[in-house]
């Protein structure tokens, strides 16, 4: 016990911490207060139909936020780079909660998808936190062969496969959105992490090579493709989430129609409290909160540029620029789905969309930010 207590002492006491990012606590904070509002309002009809509480989603939101914000505290207090040390076996723990979505009785469905797992009536998306520890890997991994990558093509290799285990088991759920968010993020860190951009045209190739395959093995993504072309392809079957989503951001127009005053969340928009709550926020809010919320995400991703640009070790820029360029890949993938400029994927809306695996990772990735921000260097 007193060797746990002197661990737990030493990650959370060490020198040169000055004050955390402010700027940074307060953009996350209104992201967060403005999406459980609006998850309140989207939620509400779903909710009562299916649980008779209109505030079913919103209460169980709030559990998750709980523990993300102790899981924030946690890891704003721990010395990031004591997670070098430890981001290999993160890697594969968090890779054996893949292989339990297999396990019949642990498994749990959500649509298409196989990605839940089922634990004592809880449910745990472990697709969810490979993002981090992947992204943890990825950035010791760097940073001990910044110099040799640009020139030797064999220290690419370990980075593909460790990918390609990860892209496997992501297909076999199958899951492309999280793959593509954890593909995209890991280019945008390989290549500030000294990657070699031949290497990194090279990765793209293959990638697009593996879209074809799935759009031909999953027919399903193939009519999301049909879907973006043509939203009238289908209308009541394959298109009609894009169709609805589309009536809602429409609808909203300038100011929206305001708040709670949604149509398309009385069971015409589907997943309306998850992946489809940006087009309820276009409707009741409009055209000015919608671009507000979107500013707030840029506005993440721009002091995360500057966290990482002043970190004090390469280690610690390369992990605060992937965490935010993951943050607003995410972003950009869940609205361009909502508004039919890509097909959509599925993934929620970071810090908005209901989803307790979410909201605890992406907290707790906020927190490892937030410890790289107290030992930035320079003002």
């Amino acid at each position: 016990m007193s060797s746990l207590i002197g661990w737990f002492n030493e990650l959370i006491n060490y020198k040169g911490e000055h004050e955390s990012d402010r700027p940074l606590i307060f953009i996350v904070g209104a992201i967060i207060v403005f999406g459980l509002i609006m998850l309140s309002s989207a939620s509400s009809v779903i909710a009562y139909s299916a649980h008779q509480d209109s505030y079913y989603f919103f209460k169980h939101q709030l559990f998750g936020l709980f523990l993300g914000l102790a899981a924030a505290w946690f890891f704003s207090r721990v010395d990031y780079q004591v997670w070098r040390k430890y981001a290999l076996w993160m890697l594969i723990a968090s890779i054996g909660l893949l292989l339990l979505v297999f396990i019949p009785g642990l498994a749990g469905a959500w649509g298409t998808s196989r990605s839940w797992i089922n634990v004592f009536g809880f449910s745990l998306q472990p697709s969810e936190f490979v993002k981090i520890t992947f992204l943890l890997y990825l950035a010791a991994w760097l940073e001990g062969r910044k110099k040799q990558l640009a020139e030797a093509s064999r220290h690419i290799r370990s980075f593909v496969v460790v990918l390609g285990v990860i892209a496997l088991l992501m297909i076999l759920q199958p899951d492309m959105g999280t793959l593509t968010i954890i593909a995209l993020t890991s280019l945008v860190v390989y290549f500030i992490g000294g990657g070699n951009l031949k290497h990194i045209i090279g990765l793209m190739l293959l990638g697009l090579v593996t879209l074809i395959i799935m759009v031909n093995i999953y027919p399903y993504q193939a009519n999301r493709f049909k879907c973006m072309i043509d939203p009238s392809y289908s209308p009541k079957e394959y298109c009609y989430q894009v169709n609805q989503s589309l009536i809602a951001v429409g609808s909203g127009g300038f100011w929206g129609r305001g708040l709670g005053a949604s149509r398309q969340k009385f069971l015409y928009l589907p997943q309306a409290q998850n992946d489809a709550i940006f087009p309820i926020i276009s409707e009741e809010t409009g055209c000015i909160f919608s671009i507000g919320l979107i500013l707030l995400y840029l506005m993440l991703f721009y002091r995360g540029f500057l966290i990482a640009k002043r970190a004090p070790d390469d280690f610690g820029k390369i992990l605060a620029i992937g965490i935010v360029s993951w943050i607003v890949i995410q972003t950009l993938i869940n609205i361009g789905g909502m508004v039919n400029i890509m097909p959509l994927t599925g993934v929620p809306l970071p810090m908005v969309s209901y989803g307790g695996s979410a909201m605890l990772v992406a907290l707790a990735s906020i927190g490892i930010l937030i410890n790289i921000s107290k030992q930035t260097r320079g003002n």
